[in-house]
């Protein structure tokens, strides 16, 4: 009955859903840092008390799941802090979770790959199953670099640019018509437009093939005389992520600030959610919410494995993207050590959506 309930979703609609899923089959191998993930969740759910007035991201979601309340998301959260070890198992799992099966928007994708010109990604979109989601993965950028300019190191992360230091996002938007921010493409800013006017200060100096590999993951990390730096985004050129151009074509461009670790979704960098590689995904906070706990599962050239984490994550990818979510793994230098240490990861994986149950202890 259930793959027939199943069935009859997908023959009426191709848009995304979250089943009830009473009998989830899981198998494999599942572990996780209890810690790593606990961290994570009480983090999220900080951000969720602190900043209620957030609709972008605060909230049960968007005509998602009647069942997932804001309450009840939090709950599920605090939760997973209490659970006792015997309890982080397949059955144990199980036995205190509801489980919301994840069908993807194919509908979406495959509208996304028919206007995409890069081939992979258009395979990747067309060839997501039906009882998938495309899972994607992302990785903090260690990078190479130098404090000041030279011949291979001749890309800055930027810090905000200086007409704009001090000036609150709301303050900023007022005057974007006449801030640096919003005047020039990624493009232009590789050309040296900030650093020939001087409208920036140069946090640190990077290959331009790191650069465009940070704006894509979001973090940078650089020894610099043996001590370790991360840099995060910090705001953009209010340029929109365009789903079909490759990394280098993008002409959103983000400028930098200097942080304490890797961090997650926020309104603006003094706020964002510090994350931990394995336990948090990226996803499309605007229409799921902030918050949410995933279980995924996929078959591996190895074994069959389970992992949890909590969406405290999003980016420009995501946009009305109800197919994927983006895992964050570890920290790499590009994309060779990036691909030999996660090459055995499929790009499709079931998914669920876990809600605390009512009468859980």
């Amino acid at each position: 009955m259930k793959y027939l309930y199943l069935l009859l979703c997908l023959s009426f609609s191709t848009q995304a859903q979250f089943v009830l899923d009473k009998s989830p089959n899981l198998h494999g191998s599942f572990s996780v840092d209890s810690q790593a993930l606990c961290q994570v969740a009480k983090n999220t759910v900080a951000y969720m008390q602190q900043y209620p007035e957030d609709s972008f991201a605060v909230h049960a979601g968007n005509q998602v799941i009647e069942q997932a309340t804001l309450a009840r998301v939090k709950k599920t959260l605090s939760y997973v802090c209490q659970m006792p070890l015997q309890s982080l198992t397949l059955d144990g799992l199980k036995q205190h979770f509801d489980f919301y099966h994840w069908l993807p928007d194919k509908t979406q994708a495959n509208k996304l790959a028919k206007a995409s010109d890069n081939q992979v990604k258009k395979r990747l979109l067309t060839q997501i199953p039906e009882q998938q989601i495309f899972l994607t993965k992302y990785y903090s950028k260690l990078l190479k670099g130098s404090e000041v300019q030279t011949k291979e190191f001749n890309q800055a992360l930027y810090a905000l640019p200086f007409d704009e230091q001090g000036l609150t996002i709301e303050q900023a938007l007022q005057q974007k018509d006449h801030l640096t921010r919003f005047k020039y493409t990624r493009q232009q800013i590789i050309g040296g437009v900030l650093n020939k006017q001087k409208l920036a200060k140069p946090l640190v100096w990077i290959s331009e093939q790191a650069l465009h590999d940070v704006l894509l993951q979001g973090t940078g990390v650089l020894d610099v005389n043996g001590k370790r730096r991360y840099f995060n985004v910090h705001r953009n050129n209010g340029i929109n992520y365009d789903y079909t151009l490759g990394k280098t074509e993008q002409a959103r461009y983000w400028y930098f600030a200097e942080v304490e670790g890797v961090l997650g979704y926020g309104t603006d960098i003094e706020n964002k959610i510090p994350i931990a590689a394995d336990v948090a995904f990226a996803g499309n906070v605007k229409q799921l919410g902030l918050g949410k706990l995933f279980l995924i599962q996929f078959e591996t050239s190895k074994t069959p494995s389970v992992h949890l984490g909590v969406l405290a994550d999003q980016g420009g990818a995501f946009d009305n993207n109800l197919f994927q979510l983006d895992w964050l793994k570890s920290s790499y230098f590009g994309w060779k050590d990036y691909f030999q240490a996660n090459k055995h990861f499929p790009d499709y994986a079931k998914a669920w959506l876990l809600l605390k149950k009512a009468d859980s202890k």
